[in-house]
């Protein structure tokens, strides 16, 4: 017999259907899935440390976006968002489906992301990082709210406008006033730092959240609360904490004070 028909060298055994077991993989306590910006370098590292707990699984799918940051293409994510959530797991039940981009859920409206979610993923919780940021603030008890942003004016005004309609305080607003978003991704830890200090250290503000899930914050949160004496979130910071408590996971994580608190009713 040729090598050919003996199948090549190395072949001695070939077991077919042998034994196995299921059991849930390694979402078995929860499975979070994310529509992430194809523009986005941040979010996937910073969510990928605060789910980092055993039976916690997170599943991404990327939504296009142009790079330039305006009220225009911000809108313009909302027709692709359906289909996105619907490349996560398809046919696989998740427990939450977030949406990775502040600005833009403000632009098209948090009720409104979550519907269009919803329509390919009718049994998920949603949140996006302005509703993860509104329930951070009350799992606080912050009412005056200094927010540092990377966006233009006309953008951080709009953000401005839209946390202070849903009933907290902004006295202080801080931008880079980078609209390029793959420069907003390499925003030095150091800066965003800094200008968190100088906005924060103001006497009448309760609580820092710095905008935009391209923005890192996760690595020096602990710091600047240390430094602050005050709590600190930002858009990806406060998303990963949304996610895992609306899929029921109650675990601390060491980030800061917001990770050893529950959801405020």
């Amino acid at each position: 017999m040729d090598q050919a028909t003996n199948g090549g060298l190395g072949l001695r055994i070939n077991k077919q259907n042998m034994a196995y077991q299921l059991d849930e993989g390694v979402g078995g306590r929860a499975r979070i899935g994310m529509v992430t910006l194809a523009t986005d370098h941040t979010i996937e590292y910073e969510l990928g440390r605060a789910f980092n707990i055993p039976g916690v699984g997170y599943y991404g799918a990327r939504l296009f976006n142009e790079s330039h940051i305006d009220e225009k293409t911000l809108g313009a994510m909302a027709e692709s968002i359906t289909a996105t959530a619907d490349l996560i797991l398809p046919g696989v039940d998740l427990n939450v489906v977030g949406y990775g981009c502040t600005a833009a859920s403000m632009v098209i409206g948090e009720e409104e992301v979550g519907r269009l979610i919803n329509k390919a993923r009718p049994n998920a919780a949603y949140t996006t990082p302005i509703t993860a940021m509104q329930a951070a603030m009350k799992a606080f008890g912050a009412k005056n709210v200094a927010i540092l942003t990377p966006y233009h004016d006309t953008v951080n005004q709009g953000i401005r406008d839209y946390v202070i309609n849903r009933g907290l305080n902004v006295p202080v607003l801080g931008s880079f006033n980078e609209q390029d978003d793959n420069n907003v991704a390499r925003i030095t830890l150091d800066s965003v730092k800094q200008a968190a200090i100088d906005l924060g250290k103001e006497s009448d503000i309760d609580a820092v959240f710095v905008s935009c899930t391209n923005v890192r914050l996760l690595d020096v949160v602990e710091e600047l609360e240390q430094e602050l004496g005050k709590p600190v979130t930002s858009s990806n910071h406060a998303l990963g904490w949304h996610c895992l408590r609306l899929a029921g996971i109650e675990d601390h994580r060491p980030f800061g004070s917001l990770y050893s608190l529950g959801i405020a009713n």
